[in-house]
């Protein structure tokens, strides 16, 4: 990757606010690997003072000594995948982690130093009654972290979930169940001083995911490492997934990529479906004086539904959703997409 940050120095001119080791497990990088990769970011890049840089990581892979050496190479924003706080839900996630070791994980980051924490949850299990996902709501309350990060179980059908799920031999997500757990979590982390940000992320003022939020916001960004993507000016790029691949070819000083101009349509949809999801929402006039496009006239019927509904709020030029349009955002978020290139 340090060779990567060489090839592409030139392609980022803005100044860095945000690190992200992120996708995949980054915390199998030694303390040592990440100090490294942060230096040779700064000698190509100009890094914010106060960046954040942030970690992604299993309960599994942080003991006291990992979590010490983390905080050492500077990251400053931990991102823990919990789960859940259900060792039957943890078992059947087939999680390699228990109850015990993420409890200790979180009191363990606390105690070192670690003051921005997010932790990962999943909601909508089958069999998880909304008594027990209270409690492990307030369990993780009880812990004052900074920042939550909640999605409800999805099903791809080419997993073996999927297979399962079709075989009858597990439930399909109960929509109601998962509903009434969204809107528990909503209520509960309101009451606890933390905002709704996002339809998944929750965090007390101050401590929103500066990183998640300037995608949201189409900030531009740039990927390193096989898999990464990057964004910048209606362009989208991804690296080749395959790590020998990726390895070989920046041996060989050629960069793994892949580039896709996103066509006008596509910058569109993209700032729905991103915008929508946020308490920003998203702008009418941009659409129209940056796109051409009228919103608010192509889907006046539409929109005066949603309004009435109470699903959608359009104070002026901002259209954003309410609390109980949130759960459909992207459902409600596509309804507004263009299909043709012809408004």
């Amino acid at each position: 990757m340090q060779r990567e940050i060489e090839m592409r120095a030139d392609e980022f001119d803005s100044m860095v606010n945000t690190i992200y080791f992120g996708g995949g497990t980054p915390s199998l990088l030694r303390s040592s690997e990440i100090s490294e990769i942060i230096n040779k970011l700064s000698v190509h890049f100009t890094i914010a003072k106060n960046a954040e840089v942030s970690l992604e990581a299993n309960p599994d892979d942080l003991n006291r000594e990992k979590l010490q050496e983390l905080y050492n190479a500077g990251i400053n924003r931990l991102s823990i995948g919990i789960q859940s706080l259900n060792d039957r839900s943890l078992k059947w996630m087939n999680r390699a982690h228990n109850c015990a070791e993420a409890r200790s994980c979180i009191a363990d980051a606390i105690e070192l130093g670690f003051d921005n924490i997010s932790i990962d949850l999943i909601y909508g299990l089958p069999n998880l009654t909304l008594k027990e996902w209270e409690d492990e709501i307030n369990e993780i309350l009880s812990f004052n972290i900074q920042h939550i990060s909640a999605y409800c179980l999805t099903v791809e059908p080419e997993t073996a979930l999927g297979h399962r799920v079709k075989k009858g031999k597990e439930k399909p997500v109960d929509e109601e169940s998962a509903n009434e757990q969204f809107q528990i979590l909503v209520e509960l982390l309101e009451q606890n001083g933390m905002e709704q940000y996002e339809v998944s992320n929750f965090g007390k003022p101050g401590f929103y995911s500066r990183h998640n939020t300037s995608y949201w916001k189409g900030v531009p960004y740039l990927g390193l490492g096989p898999s990464a993507h990057s964004y910048s000016s209606g362009k989208r790029s991804w690296n080749i997934a395959n790590n020998a691949r990726y390895i070989k070819s920046i041996n060989e000083d050629k960069l793994p990529i892949s580039t896709e101009n996103l066509s006008d349509k596509d910058q569109i949809n993209e700032y729905i479906m991103t915008g929508l999801r946020t308490i920003w929402g998203i702008d009418l006039d941009v659409l129209k004086n940056e796109f051409g496009y009228d919103l608010k006239a192509e889907y006046s019927e539409l929109l005066e539904e949603l309004i009435e509904k109470s699903l959608v709020k359009l104070e002026g030029a901002k259209l954003t959703l309410t609390k109980a349009g949130l759960f459909l955002a992207d459902g409600i978020a596509s309804d507004f997409f263009i299909l043709e290139h012809d408004y």
